[in-house]
């Protein structure tokens, strides 16, 4: 990425177009320039379509992510390929045209945004660079977000080339294992190397004299007199394959048999997961402010990832209940929410808990209201600390496993991992920094409302310290070749007058992996699952739909069309206005199809989120100007979500569809619980429906960019509908086999367990333990971070 300057000359056809494209841009007034921007500018040229696809100048302004132009020069960000950025500068009166380093590209964006002619000196700077030199980083954008596989490959054959180091790593690694004190694996008496073959010899001779069916306990007295200790299996067959792959390691290791084996290791008895914001909790808690699919992500998650633990355990032979704990924020002013309780059991859990921890002010007093995602930073790092307390109090040990979830909960899960010295996961569900334009060169536009100073800092430091993360898709970490992830848009920006990222984070890390969660099958099933149905659900869903419901805006005039549902937060990325605009403009659509939607308060007094007050204020102002009245019916949040779940039945047996119509969506658990049961859905092209959906076999993409276009393409769905009898019926079982095939809590469970047993092993036997990475990162936070918390603090 720091490459040296590299002057390209332009052919006599491409300055022609080059000339008209600068001129254009000077022309235009402004000076920054988005990827759409570049390329209007581009097609609007004469002749720019007949120029070389690999003309090196075309290159930097068709691959164009975003351009600074201070006369005479437009700076360009291309990218060439997914994960690679280069920077690229055009003198507009003499056309010359030179590829730059991302330091100059970002010292010129801060000389834009301050106005000034000169780059700052002495600036803090960020970069991770030097401390992935001895990471072994992926080499093919197809295999980003299968980290561990190409982990296991390329690592598996460095360590492992030699049999006595070989031999030696897996001997000191499977001493190391233990629950409160009892033994696992290999006892302390086994020291050499010699002695772990001789004992693998005549466990296996031993073991094939035994009966398939005998348990460790039948076998143990033996097996403990030959040095290994409980942990193998539960019973012989099972023991004999895992010291059979042992033995397949030591002769000649391949990374499939590596990873069978590590997850089989007993490493996971315990783990911590953090969600620090928004209202956590189990009922009437969905829709409030920063509350939504993050709350019923980790709830399913946590029963699945406790099957698997229990699961696991008893393979293994032994008897430990593990202990899985979800630590939240305790809010005292929470209504009827729950979230003013210190403990709660889990639902559909046999021992997992939320454990509720208040943020206290700098008096020690615990602050009683409920806080925006973008406003606790000041109170982040005391509550890391009681938390901690709480933990091990629990607990009686440190945890096994770290979780983070979103910006705050990845922050607190680094400063704890770091503490205990733990294996540490991070999930971000989604990146704020991708949402909002510019919010890096304009951090300080946004600072009163978002913070952005400490969230990127936040994200930045996580990233770096994370053992492993798991996104949902690949979009999360890498995006496509036409726009970049949310991970990638971390891999270098400047934050002027703050702090400049040359290297932020590298997306062909192989600490990335796609771990694709699910819908709770018992809740979200398909409409045709009769049996399953909830029939006393109904006369509540129809008065939901027509009837009297409290605070319910319009109603329909004609019942008998069928219905386009949307269910989501109301913020203005979740766009749930941008659709009500969409609809109010087509005409036919409205013909075809009634809305309804479930999103946020409906009575704008009722709010204390500034984002939701002007989305309500919107929703009225086009309730009126289109007059929708009588086609749309909005109504309030609804939390339970077992109504929620027949309500998606209800509207799919009439006949509806489902629309996701959000700026950027990380993944999209509504996306999937609707298919799931049956509804044909419409879904943001920007994030994670993308993956899942496939065009017209299983859904629908849509531009939310593009509202006209995704109107019509519902309206000819509709038309189809009618003319074709089984259409609705074929995307709507499409989407339900998609589902099935590919997004179900117990792969999640399942993956999720076996990365963590294969991330700590890797860490304990080489440098990928990044202590590099820690110092530099603790002291970034110390220097950095804190400063700016404590600025935000003042400003309370």
């Amino acid at each position: 990425m720091n490459q040296e300057p590299h002057t390209l000359h332009p052919t006599d056809e491409e300055r022609a177009v080059l000339y008209d494209f600068l001129r254009r841009v000077r022309d235009s007034g402004k000076q920054f320039f988005l990827q759409s921007d570049i390329q209007s500018h581009l097609d609007d040229c004469e002749g720019s379509e007949d120029i070389s696809q690999k003309s090196p100048i075309m290159e930097v302004l068709r691959h164009g992510m975003n351009a600074v132009f201070r006369d005479p020069w437009l700076i360009v960000h291309y990218r060439p390929s997914i994960g690679k950025w280069r920077f690229g500068r055009f003198h507009v009166d003499d056309l010359m045209c030179e590829r730059i380093g991302v330091n100059e590209f970002m010292q010129f964006c801060e000389t834009a945004v301050n106005k000034t002619d000169l780059p700052p000196e002495w600036g803090i700077e960020f970069n991770a660079q030097p401390f992935l030199k001895d990471v072994p980083l992926l080499k093919d954008k197809k295999q980003i977000g299968r980290g561990v596989e190409y982990l296991n490959k390329t690592l598996a054959n460095r360590l492992f080339a030699d049999t006595g180091k070989r031999a030696k790593t897996l001997l000191d690694f499977l001493r190391v294992h233990q629950h409160r004190g009892e033994k696992f694996m290999l006892s302390d008496r086994m020291s050499t190397t010699e002695e772990l073959f001789e004992a693998i010899e005549s466990a296996e001779e031993y073991l094939q004299q035994q009966d398939d069916e005998a348990l460790w306990s039948d076998v143990r007295a033996e097996m403990n007199t030959l040095g290994f200790e409980a942990g193998w299996g539960d019973k012989v067959a099972r023991i004999r394959e895992t010291i059979g792959l042992l033995s397949e390691i030591l002769d000649a290791p391949d990374p499939q048999t590596v990873e069978e084996f590590l997850r089989r290791i007993p490493m996971i008895f315990n783990v911590v997961i953090f969600s620090p914001h928004g209202y956590f909790g189990q009922s009437k808690v969905l829709g409030l402010p920063d509350t939504g699919g993050q709350i019923v992500y980790i709830l399913d998650q946590v029963r699945a990832l406790e099957k698997e633990m229990r699961a696991r355990i008893q393979q293994q032979g032994l008897d430990i209940e593990p202990q899985i704990l979800v630590l939240t924020r305790l809010i005292p002013e929470a209504s009827d929410t729950g979230c003013d309780v210190p403990e709660e059991h889990i639902n559909g859990t046999e021992n997992a808990r939320i454990l509720r921890v208040p943020f206290t002010n700098e008096n020690g007093e615990v602050v009683p209201q409920w806080i925006s995602r973008f406003h606790i930073w000041p109170y982040l790092e005391q509550y890391t600390l009681d938390a901690e307390r709480l933990i091990l109090a629990e607990l009686g040990n440190k945890p096994d496993l770290i979780i983070g979830n979103y910006s705050d909960g990845n922050l607190v899960g680094t400063l704890m991992a770091q503490r205990l010295g733990v294996t540490q996961c991070n999930i971000a569900h989604a990146l704020e920094k991708t949402k909002y334009l510019y919010s890096d060169l304009f951090w300080k536009e946004n600072e009163e409302a978002y913070n952005f100073s400490a969230h990127f800092t936040a994200d930045l430091l996580a990233m770096n310290a994370a053992d492993f993360i798991i996104t949902s898709t690949y979009q999360e970490i890498a995006g496509n070749n036409e726009s970049m992830g949310q991970y990638e848009s971390y891999m270098a920006y400047t934050m002027p007058s703050l702090y400049r990222v040359p290297k932020g984070i590298d997306v062909f890390d192989p600490k990335f992996n796609i771990v694709s969660p699910g819908a709770d099958e018992k809740v979200y099933f398909p409409y045709t699952k009769k049996k399953q149905r909830i029939a006393g659900l109904k006369e509540d869903i129809e008065t939901l739909l027509h009837g009297d419901f409290p605070e319910a805006i319009s109603h329909f005039e004609d019942r008998e069309k069928p219905l386009i549902f949307l269910m989501s937060r109301l913020d203005k990325v979740k766009n749930v206005t941008g659709f009500v605009e969409w609809y109010g403009r087509h005409k036919e659509l409205q013909e075809l199809a009634n809305v309804f939607i479930i999103a946020g308060n409906t009575v704008y007094e009722k709010s204390d989120d500034e984002e939701e007050k002007a989305q309500i204020k919107r929703f009225y102002d086009l309730i009126e100007t289109h007059q929708l009245r009588g086609k749309l019916r909005w109504v309030p949040k609804q939390s339970d979500k077992i109504f929620n779940g027949e309500l998606y039945r209800v509207i799919a047996e009439r006949g509806g569809i489902f629309v996701q119509p959000a700026l950027f969506e990380a993944f999209g658990l509504t996306v999937i619980e609707a298919m799931t049961s049956g509804l044909p859905t419409f879904a943001t092209v920007f994030g994670g429906p993308l993956e899942i959906i496939e065009e017209g076999q299983s859904g629908f993409h849509i531009d939310p960019n593009k509202g006209d276009e995704a109107a019509e393409k519902m309206a000819e769905f509709f038309r189809r509908c009618q003319k074709e009898k089984d259409y609705w019926s074929q995307i709507s079982k499409g989407g339900i086999d998609r589902v099935e095939e590919c997004y179900t809590w117990r792969l999640y469970a399942s993956r999720l367990m076996t990365l963590s047993r294969v991330y700590g092993f890797w860490k304990f036997v080489t440098n990928l333990d990044r202590a590099g990475t820690r110092a530099y990162d603790s002291l970034f936070y110390n220097s950095v971070y804190r400063p700016i918390v404590e600025k935000i603090s003042e400003r309370k």
